[in-house]
């Protein structure tokens, strides 16, 4: 994401906090339970401070053998382990789909192969408990495209001809394969009824508060509620009925239009659509120009969700969850039934949020509780999160005619709040975050982890206790204690977990035996193993010199806070979706746009085909250990 984009909204805050000293906020927070004790911090000094025991629980230790940091053309793993190359751009889904030509590349072929730059994935079991992970769907997002590394002579994604911006737009959304292991090798099932491409173009229905509405009345949908297409698919999550939510992030960089003439221009500007063309959509589609087609923006910027299991089903935005730049959606049942779902704003400056259903999930397996189940996100309540210094946070509703969202701020229904939810965050009070991603809830503790991956904006004046570092590279993971393991209550704990960054130009805050390999920046997806170890990808850390990667992070214990690097990409990549099957056996991932900075005619690397005739190309890999144990064991 470009870093120049900002919260404008944000500039215009004074904060509480702007005339502490930096070194004052952070010894404060990082002191409170014992990170710190009786050390002086200077602002920009290059500190390590050991962690100290929070829990009881101790989390079984990494056997691994550390992956050095580095920077060249290959994945790396650790001595014992490997991976497969499971799909790669261009791929064929299908038996009858064509084979991978990059010098003829079609929209009708792409429409049949995998999409580009894969990024999160989602694995669904299809067999019975003994082949539960060893058969199954992978449902994989591709968030967006890079025209140098697709097309010969292509050197910006806006002058594409016609046919190569059929490619281009079948390249987005989502791929649906079901896939099979046999022996130590995956396969991917091209005659599977399950496998499907979801793009920009497949038909979908909006749900709940802002259905019908008339700010969704646009060329493409005469009655608000039915839409096209999803698109900058960032990551997801999985939920306990077996649907995928996959997030639409960066939006605004498909549409064009002079944003000044339009009705939804304070809209649009905070979602920081700026008019500019970035794509060619509209040059050769007129959905995709807002003077053309006003309302369209509005379409774009949900949580979707996809029945993977019906190839047939129609996905659906589910807009009580909110518009903006979703990172991510992932759920959890709270002890009342609730459902509870955490999401992050991938923008600097803007907000975590949380949504909890109004009914109830049904833990029962009838057809009549998944029907029931199936619509459990149309309604509840949106929240965003206000963070203080104290370690406290307090989710403060997004609810038309409460807390200013009502008539008196242009806000009519609650269609408007969640169209609008940034500013309706704006409204209320949420603290302004360094780029909040990826937000899981560790399945063993379940306190939710919150991947905040940088933000080099943050000036000195504008620093608080959940974001305490000015000109931020290197980003920083918050913890999130629910009350009694309430995940519905109104006050949360938080803590931080990690400040990243390279600890010789950043201060830091990693266990003591963290090594010089350990420390990582700019966290940006992640997942939990079965022992409730938090193992996190960067997107970044080119920036400090080396490639991006996966590293496994202990959260409780006398080792809370040990990181230890586990994988390194080829240089321009970044690492996406990490998702373990349930036996922690084989761990997916998604390497998003290797070679990021050279060309389809001069690339950086040609993985992972390492061929002369073919670009390098985004990939879904399965790791594993040689000897069939359990990664990280």
């Amino acid at each position: 994401m470009s870093e120049s984009r900002v919260n404008p909204y944000f500039i215009k805050m004074f904060l509480k906090d702007k005339e502490q000293p930096f070194s004052s906020i952070l010894a404060t927070r990082l002191s409170r339970r014992g990170f710190v004790k009786g050390l002086g911090i200077a602002a920009g000094a290059g500190l390590t401070v050991g962690c100290a025991t929070l829990t009881s629980k101790e989390q079984a230790a990494f056997k691994f053998k550390e992956v050095p940091h580095g920077l060249d053309e290959f994945v790396t793993l650790p001595p014992g382990y490997d991976y497969q190359v499971v799909m790669r751009w261009g791929d064929p889904l299908f038996s009858e789909a064509a084979a991978f030509e990059p010098l003829a590349q079609t929209g009708e072929k792409q429409l049949k192969q995998f999409g580009f730059n894969n990024d999160y994935i989602g694995f669904l079991p299809l067999s019975n408990e003994q082949r539960q992970s060893t058969h199954g769907l992978l449902v994989v997002n591709h968030e967006h495209t890079k025209a140098k590394l697709m097309h010969p002579g292509a050197t910006n994604d806006c002058d594409l001809t016609l046919e190569q911006t059929k490619v281009d737009i079948a390249a987005h959304g989502v791929s649906v394969l079901e896939v099979r292991k046999d022996a130590e090798t995956w396969q991917v099932v091209k005659n599977s009824r399950f496998n499907r491409r979801i793009t920009p173009e497949t038909p979908m229905r909006m749900t709940g508060p802002a259905a019908g509405s008339k700010r969704l009345i646009s060329k493409s949908s005469e009655n608000g509620v039915d839409s096209r297409g999803t698109c900058a698919n960032c990551a997801g999550g999985i939920t306990p009925w077996g649907t995928v939510l996959t997030a639409e992030e960066n939006v605004d960089q498909f549409f064009t239009g002079d944003i000044e003439q339009l009705a939804e221009k304070r809209n649009y500007q905070r979602m920081i659509f700026s008019g500019e063309p970035e794509k060619s959509w509209s040059r050769h589609f007129e959905r995709w120009d807002l003077n053309k087609n006003p309302n369209e923006g509005n379409h774009m910027g949900w949580i979707v969700e996809i029945d993977p299991f019906d190839p047939n089903s129609v996905p659906k935005k589910r807009t009580a969850l909110g518009r903006f730049k979703h990172e991510a959606c992932n759920l959890f049942i709270n002890r009342d039934g609730r459902v509870v779902a955490y999401m992050g704003d991938d923008e600097k400056f803007e907000y975590v949020y949380r949504f909890v259903s109004k009914r109830r999930f049904r833990n029962q397996s009838d057809s009549e509780s998944a029907t029931f189940n199936a619509n459990l996100l149309e309604e509840g309540t949106l929240s965003a999160a206000k963070f203080d210094d104290a370690g406290r946070l307090t989710w403060l509703p997004l609810v038309f005619g409460e807390d200013g969202l009502g008539p008196e701020n242009d806000f009519h229904s609650q269609a408007d709040v969640v169209i609008e939810a940034r500013r309706a965050a704006d409204i209320v009070g949420a603290t302004p975050m360094d780029r909040p991603e990826d937000i899981e809830v560790n399945p063993v503790s379940h306190k939710v982890y919150v991947m905040l991956t940088k933000n080099k904006s943050r000036k000195t004046d504008q620093l608080d206790g959940a974001n305490p570092r000015a000109l931020n590279r290197g980003g920083q993971i918050v913890e999130l204690t629910a009350p009694g393991g309430d995940h519905t209550a109104d006050i949360f704990e938080w803590d931080m977990l990690l400040l990243c960054g390279d600890p010789n130009t950043c201060v830091t805050n990693y266990h003591s035996e963290t090594t010089p390999n350990g420390w990582l920046s700019c966290p940006d997806n992640c997942t939990f193993d079965n022992q409730g170890n938090l193992w996190a990808a960067t997107d970044g850390a080119e920036d400090f010199g080396v490639a991006d990667g996966l590293w496994a992070i202990q959260t409780e214990g006398e080792k809370r806070g040990y990181a230890r690097r586990f994988l390194r990409v080829p240089i321009g990549a970044e690492l996406c979706g990490p998702y373990f099957t349930p036996d922690n056996k084989t761990l997916f991932c998604a390497v998003q746009h290797p070679g990021g900075d050279g060309s389809f005619d001069k690339p950086d690397t040609r993985w992972p085909d390492f061929d002369v005739t073919l670009p390098p190309r985004p990939a879904v890999i399965a790791i594993y250990k040689k000897d069939g144990g359990v990664i990280g064991s």
